[in-house]
């Protein structure tokens, strides 16, 4: 058969927590095995989370379905078992004993795939958590542990609006999102 082998979307259950390192894994036996030709290409879903430590800013990537990894290939010959033999991974996911693993529809890998994108795009998906009149806490700047209300919310430019006593006056400050906590 001289045309290319049909490659569906899989999902393999890994370990939670070791989702890159089985992809490593997974990547590097399939070379080694010499079977790329059924292997087009793995994906770990991850998502773009900002996390305050320590009053500083910290990007990380998290997994977004923990536990999954996402393999484009053909299952053919030896490749489930390659797959299912790697340290780390605990099985296709759909797969009913003794069967063979079950592709994903269109519209998932669509879905997953569109998630993926969207998530890689999504500057920082920091939810909106702040409501006109809340009192919050400045964790950041020059006016770091002084309490201020919220006048107004700019969700476009992730900036809020605090009126916040200084020596007994009240003062107009523009924070963005990171720089205030709840109280």
């Amino acid at each position: 058969m001289a045309e290319s082998k049909t490659k569906k979307w899989y999902v393999v259950r890994s370990v939670s927590g070791q989702e890159n390192k089985v992809k490593d894994y997974i990547e590097k036996e399939i070379a080694h095995q010499g079977l790329e030709d059924f292997v087009d290409q793995i994906l770990v879903p991850t998502e773009k989370v900002i996390q305050i430590r320590n009053g500083k800013k910290i990007n990380k990537e998290r997994v977004y379905f923990p536990g999954y990894i996402m393999v484009q290939a053909a299952l053919e010959g030896e490749v489930p078992h390659v797959i299912k033999g790697i340290n780390g991974v605990i099985g296709f996911l759909g797969e009913v004993k003794g069967g063979d693993p079950v592709p994903l529809r269109k519209s998932e890998v669509n879905r997953m795939l569109g998630k993926v994108d969207e998530l890689s795009v999504k500057e920082d998906n920091v939810v909106i958590p702040y409501t006109v009149g809340e009192t919050i806490k400045v964790i950041d700047g020059p006016f770091n542990g002084f309490n201020g209300t919220i006048e107004k919310v700019n969700e476009e430019k992730r900036k809020l609006e605090v009126m916040v006593k200084i020596f007994g006056r009240k003062t107009p400050l523009e924070l963005s999102y990171m720089q205030v906590e709840k109280i």
